[in-house]
C-alpha cells in the first residue's frame, strides 16, 4: 500500500492530539480550551469572531466556548469601545496560570513526537512543512529570521 504524506501527517497529529489531551484533562482542561488559551495569548482583546475564523469553528461554538471559560474565570469579555455590539476577549489570572501548567505539556508531547530525531532533520522538517503550508495557504513560508 502506498503511504500518503496527508495520512502519515494526520495519524501524526491524532496521536500527538489524543497525547496531549490525556494529560491536560488531568488538570480540567481541554484541547479546544487549549487553543483558546494560546490565541489570546498571541492576540490580546481579539473579537469573538476573529478568534471562531483562526479556530475554524462556527461563531456560535466559540461563543459557547468562551462562556463556559468564563464561567471557570480564565477569559473575559469586554465591551469594545467601537463596536456596542462586539466584545474584546482576554485572558484573566486564571487563564495564564492555565497557560503556565499546559505548556510544558504541550513541549513534552513535542518531544516524545520528535525523540530520536536529530536537530538537522528537525529543522528540515519544519522548513518542510512551512513550504507545504505556504503551497496550501498561499501565504509565504515562515521564516525564523
Amino acid at each position: 500500500m502506498e503511504r500518503r504524506v496527508g495520512t502519515v501527517l494526520a495519524q501524526v497529529a491524532r496521536l500527538m492530539r489524543r497525547s496531549f489531551d490525556e494529560r491536560a484533562r488531568e488538570i480540567g482542561v481541554t484541547r479546544p480550551q487549549w487553543q483558546v488559551l494560546s490565541v489570546l495569548r498571541r492576540h490580546p482583546g481579539i473579537k469573538q469572531a476573529e478568534l471562531a475564523e483562526i479556530l475554524e469553528v462556527e461563531p456560535i461554538t466559540a461563543g459557547r466556548m468562551i462562556d463556559r471559560m468564563q464561567d471557570g474565570g480564565m477569559v473575559e469579555r469586554r465591551a469594545d469601545p467601537a463596536d456596542r455590539r462586539a466584545w474584546r476577549l482576554y485572558l484573566t489570572a486564571r487563564g495564564d496560570e492555565m497557560i503556565e501548567r499546559l505548556q510544558p505539556l504541550a513541549e513534552e508531547t513535542s518531544e516524545a513526537a520528535l525523540a530520536g530525531i536529530d536537530d538537522a532533520d528537525k529543522a528540515h522538517m519544519m522548513r518542510t512543512l512551512d513550504r507545504m503550508l505556504a503551497n496550501l495557504t498561499g501565504k509565504p513560508p515562515v521564516s525564523e529570521d
